[in-house]
């Protein structure tokens, strides 16, 4: 499929189209294309800060780790999850939140293999996730924008993945096709147990999110996968530890303990919950 079709102008919601090397909308905004294939649709008055999302050192740190596969059993329970009637030649998926291309890349070879060929967006509020992630997979669209206000028209997708990311409902919503679903993948209690041990003097007490349910979805199922890695280098270990909220949370000592580390055996526990948009009813 031809990428970067079918997106909207981040300022006036009006309908990007295709001009050699840019995105343009019918009231003159122009969007060039990176050497990379990639579009920054996050305009300067949409950003909170010069430079957001993750520095071009953490999306360094975060690659040099997902590259080592420790999280490649988070792919195959994404894949497993996967209500089988909307994984179907065709279908259209955005990963809200695609840092640097891991997941989405891994997900559309392992589907390119079983003959099932899917249209893929990756989007993130990091430019420099983005630019790494168009070196990744140049089958995808790439894009830099916000989940608070996506660049896209209403219905442009049947599935939307959130992996580790900040969801916005209200937008989801909006931009899946009727009946659409929206895959959330989360910490569970014990993730990085081992770890957070070190860091944190005490462990707080687990809040499952959304436990109440979520506005304009309904949930179809929920799964965990749990399983052991080890981390046998220094290196290693502060690559995972700045791509998790612990590297800002955590105290000076906590972190200077994990200096002191040659190698640790860590847990993943990861929770999976799909979700189906519910249907508006008109009572007009």
């Amino acid at each position: 499929m031809t990428t970067l079709e079918n997106l909207s102008c981040p300022i006036d919601s009006a309908p990007l189209s295709r001009y050699e090397r840019s995105l343009k909308c019918e009231h003159g905004h122009t969007y060039d294309l990176a050497k990379t294939g990639y579009v920054n649709l996050l305009p300067v008055q949409n950003k909170r800060s010069k430079d957001p999302g993750d520095s071009k050192d953490m999306v360094a740190a975060r690659q040099s780790f997902l590259n080592q596969d420790c999280y490649f059993p988070v792919v195959e329970a994404i894949l497993s999850s996967w209500p089988k009637k909307a994984l179907v030649d065709g279908i259209r998926v955005l990963d809200a939140g695609c840092g640097e291309g891991y997941y989405l890349g891994k997900i559309g070879k392992i589907l390119h293999d079983q003959k099932i060929n899917i249209e893929r967006v990756g989007l993130d509020i990091s430019k420099w996730a983005v630019a790494a992630a168009s070196k990744r997979d140049k089958s995808v669209s790439w894009l830099v924008g916000s989940n608070a206000s996506l660049p896209v028209p209403d219905e442009r997708f049947d599935v939307i993945l959130c992996l580790f990311g900040f969801p916005i409902f209200c937008e989801f919503s909006r931009a899946l096709s009727k009946s659409g679903l929206l895959l959330l993948v989360e910490s569970g209690p014990d993730h990085l147990i081992e770890l957070r041990k070190i860091l944190y003097p005490s462990i707080h007490d687990y809040k499952p999110t959304h436990s109440d349910g979520v506005a304009n979805f309904e949930l179809l199922s929920e799964s965990s996968e749990n399983y052991s890695f080890a981390l046998n280098s220094q290196v290693d270990i502060q690559n995972l530890l700045s791509m998790t909220p612990h590297i800002h949370k955590a105290s000076y000592d906590g972190r200077e303990a994990v200096k002191q580390l040659e190698s640790i055996s860590l847990t993943a526990d990861i929770k999976l919950r799909w979700y189906q948009k519910i249907e508006e009813v008109n009572h007009a």
